[in-house]
């Protein structure tokens, strides 16, 4: 497996949004709606979307199984340069993520401190981010 390039941004990479919802949440009618907004203002283009249910999270890779082979397809099908979880992964979720993916892959969190960073003017603002 090559070593993934982990640039800081996903600005005009092609992105496939993945949503976990949990047991004690509510379906709502577009799920990832909110986080497209935000991929899309990263500068980033979505170019699928996967939502699974479940009671847990998967301590290894957040989702299950089926549905990582289901993301693999997607990425093929899609070239996806760039996947966007919904959920807040761990450091572990994420590389596990990622080497079954061979794809860079970002949580909620990443893409907003994207967005601030790309729009940071001053240099304690820019500070204010790394930090």
């Amino acid at each position: 497996m090559i070593e993934l390039e982990r640039k800081h941004g996903v600005a005009s990479e092609p992105a496939i949004l993945v949503g976990v919802l949990l047991s004690d949440q509510k379906l709502q009618e577009e799920p990832l709606e909110e986080l497209a907004g935000l991929v899309e203002t990263a500068g980033a283009e979505v170019v699928g979307r996967l939502v699974q249910k479940r009671s847990r999270p998967d301590q290894t890779t957040y989702i299950g199984k089926g549905k990582l082979e289901q993301l693999q397809t997607m990425i093929q099908a899609t070239d996806a340069e760039v996947i966007i979880f919904d959920n807040d992964l761990s450091p572990g979720q994420t590389r596990n993520l990622e080497k079954a993916l061979d794809v860079k892959v970002l949580d909620r969190s990443e893409v907003i401190l994207d967005i601030f960073a790309s729009r940071a003017k001053t240099h304690e603002a820019r500070l204010a981010v790394e930090l």
